[in-house]
């Protein structure tokens, strides 16, 4: 009787929910994470500790709108009362100075179809991603393409900032594909693991992907506050 009650107990596990790399066991206890940092600093108080400085820029990230929301980069976020005053939301202080308020509610929502799409080409081309970081590893050069330092492995970030953003490479594909909605995507096994149905399409985003990304290498706090990619 002991397996057929495991398998039960495991096909009734609630899934896990993430922001980022942080994972939580429910949606209620990342929530709590959010709102714990919001609850450390007051209205008007800028954000800096570097842990909740993090959570909000992989928090942001899950924005349906966060392209738009991180514009040329955030420097930094501060605490604002809500639209109706009664609690605390979070400001995005973009590189440029202007602001961007965003509901932290709204990042924690089911994702689009749109989103889906979006994390599925990213996984698609890890592997390019990957082969040019090793490249650029067994070739010493470890060195930021902005500011020159030595990089260390852990810190060190492959970012579009050289060329167009991942974000532009792949809404150009997808609209010479026939938009989000003619883009279907295999069931996610695990956390960001969709692909696309279509290899042969998978296979043309690949070669688009090769064709127009122009990667470069970033510290984790240099590529912090560049543009959403």
């Amino acid at each position: 009787m002991s397996a057929p009650v495991t398998r039960l107990a495991e096909e009734l596990k609630v899934p896990e929910v993430w922001i980022g790399s942080r994972r939580y066991a429910t949606k209620k206890a990342r929530q709590e994470a959010v709102q714990a940092v919001l609850g450390r600093y007051g209205r008007g108080q800028t954000v800096d500790q570097e842990d909740d400085d993090l959570l909000l820029r992989d928090l942001l990230d899950m924005h349906p709108d966060a392209a738009e929301k991180v514009g040329p980069g955030v420097d930094f976020f501060r605490i604002i009362p809500t639209p109706r005053g009664h609690h605390k939301g979070p400001e995005a202080v973009r590189v440029d100075g202007s602001k961007a308020a965003f509901s932290y509610q709204k990042c924690l929502e089911a994702p689009t179809h749109r989103q889906r799409v979006l994390d599925a080409m990213r996984t698609e081309i890890q592997p390019q991603v990957n082969t040019y970081y090793e490249f650029r590893k067994t070739s010493n050069t470890l060195v930021s393409d902005e500011s020159n330092q030595p990089l260390a492995p852990a810190d060190t970030h492959v970012s579009y900032f050289c060329g167009p953003r991942f974000h532009d490479i792949a809404v150009e594909f997808v609209q010479a594909a026939g938009g989000f909605d003619a883009i279907d995507l295999t069931a996610e096994t695990a956390r960001g693991l969709a692909l696309f149905t279509d290899r042969t399409l998978a296979e043309r985003w690949h070669e688009h992907h090769q064709e127009h990304a122009v990667l470069g290498l970033l510290s984790a706090k240099e590529n912090q506050r560049r543009p959403h990619a």
